[in-house]
């Protein structure tokens, strides 16, 4: 049973109004979404509740409105994409609380779809203002909280609700919050975490907490460099922030007494410019010359990187490997990718990955719906990799 309530716990919800927090955050261009990613993803919750009877309400927010209503982050062509989606009608009101709801949740029918307006458009959302939460739970009965990716954030439709509502996991959040569990939660050993991207300014707090948590760190991207530069190395024009060379030595220092071997390049790929296609020679760390920029690791690096995936039963991986949005320095990820994806696909690796440029790196790999699970969820996903309570799972548990 899972440490969390899910839709198996919700008993009967014919005719019962079911406010459902959802991510619709979604790209949009030229007033159309252009990635349907996040709408597809809780369509199982949408579809199960409508089907079960329930009137589903959905709360989300869309931007970050400055001063209240915003036109331009408006929710209503979201609502057709929805529609487009589900192959359902889904009705949208023009606010997420007061008379325009109310009057909005009252003509519904069992089974029914309704979008409330951008939650953001009032203040007492990110606030979480008591005043508020009851607004939003005067329309329903039951509350289902979809979204994990704002799931990092106490507001008032990812938090206060659950507190005035009996309140659920949705489909999208239980097999995220179970994926991640397969991670790092109470994972098979060995567990090998990547971890990558430009800066380790950004990731202190996720590196500290992985090295008591996983056999192997890989470390890559530009944040290697800090760590190459801590131990002595010359790396030339990398990016490199030596500022931190104190606290690179001090996560080394915690790996090392917890047990976690650091996994740094050997070798890597160098450039004088940085631009697609630019000429580059592969040389060993620490042959580096003073004008040129370490821009992917090497073949060396990537076979001691899939040894290492080789002999895990968990991987759980957060940022490329190297500047993979320019060819050819995504050689590596691509690479080590494959290999994840591959040993996931024989059923000898759980794979967990996630992350703005995670999710971008293996799709364009070509193997993200080939990992166990790619969360799309950003800043939770990596406050949860943190070991960060997140509160709008907090009051979900049992």
């Amino acid at each position: 049973m899972p440490a969390f309530k899910t839709l198996d716990d919700i008993g009967d919800v014919a005719g019962k109004r079911v406010l459902v927090r959802v991510d619709l955050n979604v790209p949009m261009k030229d007033g159309r979404v252009s990635d349907l990613t996040r709408i597809e993803r809780v369509v199982p919750t949408i579809e199960e509740l409508s089907d079960k009877g329930a009137k589903v309400i959905l709360l989300a927010h869309f931007g970050r409105p400055k001063a209240g209503p915003d036109p331009a982050l408006s929710l209503e062509p979201v609502a057709h994409a929805c529609e487009a989606v589900l192959d359902r009608r889904v009705h949208f009101a023009k606010d997420c609380i007061g008379e325009a709801a109310a009057r909005a949740v009252s003509d519904m029918t069992a089974g029914d779809i309704l979008l409330l307006e951008n939650t953001r458009f009032h203040k007492g959302e990110e606030t979480n203002d008591p005043a508020f939460v009851e607004a939003l739970a005067a329309n329903g009965d039951i509350y289902v909280n979809d979204a994990f990716s704002a799931a990092h954030r106490a507001h008032a439709s990812t938090e206060g609700l659950a507190h005035h509502l009996p309140a659920f996991a949705g489909r999208t959040m239980q097999a995220e919050l179970e994926a991640l569990e397969k991670g790092l939660g109470d994972p098979v050993r060995p567990v090998v975490a990547i971890v990558g991207g430009a800066k380790v300014s950004t990731k202190i707090d996720l590196l500290m907490n992985l090295v008591n948590k996983v056999d192997a760190l890989v470390i890559g991207g530009g944040m290697a460099n800090t760590f190459l530069a801590a131990r002595g190395t010359d790396v030339g024009k990398s990016l490199c922030e030596h500022d931190l060379a104190a606290t690179a030595k001090q996560i080394m220092i915690e790996a090392a007494e917890a047990g976690c071997a650091i996994i740094l390049p050997v070798d890597g790929v160098v450039a004088r410019e940085f631009k697609a296609g630019a000429a580059n020679e592969t040389v060993a760390i620490g042959s580096v010359a003073d004008d040129a920029m370490i821009l992917d690791v090497g073949p060396e690096t990537v076979a001691a990187v899939n040894a290492w995936i080789e002999r895990a039963a968990t991987l759980v991986w957060n940022g490329p490997l190297g500047a993979f949005e320019i060819e050819p320095f995504d050689a590596a990820t691509v690479a080590a990718a494959k290999y994840a994806a591959a040993k996931t696909g024989n059923g000898r690796l759980v794979s967990v990955a996630g992350g703005g440029d995670t999710v971008a790196a293996l799709n364009h790999a070509g193997v993200a719906d080939e990992f166990t699970y790619v969360s799309t969820a950003g800043g939770a996903f990596l406050e949860w990799m943190e070991g960060k309570p997140l509160p709008g799972v907090e009051v979900l548990k049992r």
